[in-house]
């Protein structure tokens, strides 16, 4: 099976292309410099050239702060990058995986959100993102729709990393208390994804390690398994200002997965222990 994967420089993209390359699988992973989303013309011979079975979309205008002031930057990667390589698809009759994101829905309340469940995205990231989803389910038929969050991988920046770099300066950190949500590891997330794609059980799914808990308990629990003498005061998200807002509630039901027979992902938690394993190895 040959794969595309975009976004292959970020932390998904990076180990979806890794863990379906262990699958034996023809795995062709692109990043800005080689494939630019936002020029149909450029996508359109990229894709015809290639003529993947399959392509998992996990390239995205992610700055979530920043799309507030570069909304056209944002809607061009976000929603037309996303509708020139989706036509390519559609084209050659290849299934795709388009990678979303908990900010599609209002973040109110406690409840998990469910697959079905209405969306109204409280920012433009959010929007440009969920303005993704409708392209792709009003143009193919083999579709996949992924929605993640509080995303950490091995290859980039992220949330676990930044406590850890401030952990060397620190002894005392403000974290937000008041959101809630659920952490998503790339390298769990990679393989349910290559999992999926040789699989015809289309539709619209929410993916992320199992349990639930705020950025504050996130950071205790990464200064707890790396040893960092770090403590952490839980803020509201009053008190942490930010550009653009933040939902309170990213709890997502994950029973999809299961009804559809795949497995859930481990705990958050048990992810974070193999993934500062990991970094560690990567150090050292």
């Amino acid at each position: 099976m040959k794969i595309l994967v975009t976004g292959y420089t970020g932390q998904l993209g990076y180990d979806v292309v890794e863990e379906g390359l262990k699958h034996g699988l023809d795995m062709h992973g692109t990043g800005r410099n080689n494939l630019d989303i936002t020029n149909e013309k450029e996508v359109n011979q990229y894709v015809e050239t290639l003529y993947p079975d399959a392509i998992i979309h996990c390239a995205a205008f992610t700055a979530v702060d920043k799309a507030e002031d570069d909304k056209d930057t944002c809607w061009d990667v976000n929603v037309n990058g996303t509708k020139h390589l989706v036509n390519a698809a559609k084209a050659i009759g290849a299934k795709f995986i388009y990678i979303s994101t908990d900010y599609v829905f209002e973040g109110k309340g406690i409840v998990p959100y469910s697959e079905i469940d209405q969306t109204d995205p409280i920012g433009y990231y959010g929007l440009t993102k969920f303005e993704g989803e409708k392209v792709v389910q009003e143009t193919l038929d083999n579709w996949f729709i992924v929605r993640i969050s509080w995303v950490f991988g091995i290859n980039g920046n992220n949330f676990v990393k930044t406590m850890l770099r401030l952990a060397e300066t620190r002894d005392e950190l403000n974290v937000v208390g008041d959101q809630y949500g659920s952490p998503t590891y790339t390298f769990d997330l990679a393989k349910l994804l290559i999992d999926m794609i040789q699989t015809q059980k289309y539709g619209v799914y929410h993916v992320s390690n199992e349990g639930y808990c705020t950025w504050a308990d996130f950071a205790k629990e990464i200064f707890k398994q790396s040893n960092k003498m770090v403590t952490v005061h839980p803020i509201t998200t009053e008190e942490y200002p930010t550009r653009a807002v933040r939902p309170k509630n990213s709890r997502m039901s994950k029973d999809k997965l299961e009804d559809n027979g795949f497995s859930r992902l481990r705990s958050w938690e048990d992810a974070l222990q193999h993934y500062l394993k990991q970094l560690n190895e990567e150090v050292n």
